[in-house]
């Protein structure tokens, strides 16, 4: 199965199933050296487990990573590092009824064409599972990126149509792991949670967008012309289970605005170079311009529902799929760690590239 290495300088390349023994990751060109925190990569795993609240599916996963090689004295010796999380809570009894059924927004018919089979426990390697691997690597890298200065924080903005309307700079960041949904309005977070309740309790699940910052990223980074550093990004996002969509700086909203309105204005200060306004979303020309990097992900409502729904089998005849097994009714709090680890993936590529460059 192709398509399941990322990066180019500071590579990983993860394996496991939803109900197989393990999920796991295998990175490739992490500097020797580097500490490696294993409370601080166990606890954005669990960020990311299921069953952290009742908010998020119940299946029940320690999520507890084993750092099989590439440590000593608790370094890293530059080596692959390669980390394993074993599955404990499957119940594949769970999906029998799915076995020859194509779930409507699922992944069954289009892994049945490419592949000719398919594990239909979960969803198999199409199961948001596999992310525990990319947290787990992205833990590492920003300890990477920790030691540059440079930081990475994603929160929820907006749950269906409730919309956090403050701005970043009216945000204390501080707030997002406060609550169970990971939005640091704690009166939006607590709509948010409510409409999450209920829209559970219909047997329905519903979608929303992350958002993130960057912080302390450097000038430069970025490779021009196929690898810009947002193209990477996006890639990056747009690879997480239920993502839809992403944009950076001003974004699609951009579009209203004139040149003269968009334009991004330099001043000096302090011997840096920094812009007045950040519509760019800290990129521009695919290099980073030492400004806050901005972007925000949207993702769908999960496709797995309690109501009945039409489809077909693999007869191509007509039949009801109704959803069981243990699902998130909405995505946004797991995803908050997927996003930052992600951007943690890119950032700490393109990083050891521009290194590697000079």
């Amino acid at each position: 199965m192709a398509g399941s290495i990322f990066g180019t300088a500071f590579r990983i390349s993860t394996f496991g199933e939803s109900h197989g023994k393990a999920v796991g990751v295998v990175i490739d060109g992490c500097p020797a050296g580097l500490v490696l925190d294993e409370e601080f990569i166990q606890s954005e795993l669990d960020r990311r487990r299921p069953g952290q609240s009742n908010i998020v599916t119940q299946r029940k996963e320690s999520d507890t990573v084993q750092i099989l090689s590439g440590i000593f004295e608790g370094k890293s010796t530059g080596t692959p590092i390669a980390m394993v999380i074993y599955n404990g809570d499957q119940r594949s009894g769970d999906y029998g009824h799915i076995a020859d059924k194509y779930r409507p927004s699922h992944a069954d018919y289009t892994y049945q064409v490419k592949y000719g089979i398919r594990d239909y426990r979960g969803g198999g390697r199409s199961s948001a599972r596999e992310t525990a691997a990319r947290v787990a690597a992205g833990a590492v890298a920003k300890l990477l990126l920790a030691q540059e200065g440079i930081q990475i924080q994603a929160y929820v903005s907006q749950v269906g149509a409730l919309v956090l309307q403050k701005s970043l700079e009216e945000l204390d960041l501080s707030l997002t792991e406060s609550n169970d949904v990971r939005c640091p309005d704690p009166e939006m977070a607590e709509r948010m949670i409510d409409l999450i309740k209920a829209v559970r309790k219909d047997g329905d699940t519903i979608g929303g967008v992350v958002s993130a910052v960057i912080k302390g990223c450097p000038p430069g980074l970025g490779e021009p012309a196929f690898d810009k550093l947002h193209a990477d990004l996006g890639k990056a996002m747009l690879s997480i289970n239920a993502c839809k969509g992403f944009e950076y700086g001003s974004g699609f909203a951009g579009v209203s605005m004139r040149g003269s309105e968009h334009n991004d204005s330099f001043y000096e200060e302090n011997g840096k170079i920094l812009t007045r306004t950040n519509h760019s979303g800290g990129v521009q020309g695919g290099i980073s311009n030492g400004m806050d990097i901005t972007f925000r992900v949207a993702f769908k409502p999960v496709a797995t529902i309690i109501p009945e729904q039409e489809s077909v089998n693999e007869q191509g005849e007509a039949v009801i799929v109704t959803g069981k097994g243990r699902h998130d009714p909405c995505v946004l709090p797991r995803a908050v760690p997927i996003v930052e680890s992600m951007a943690a993936l890119v950032l700490a590529d393109h990083f050891l590239r521009q290194r590697m460059a000079k």
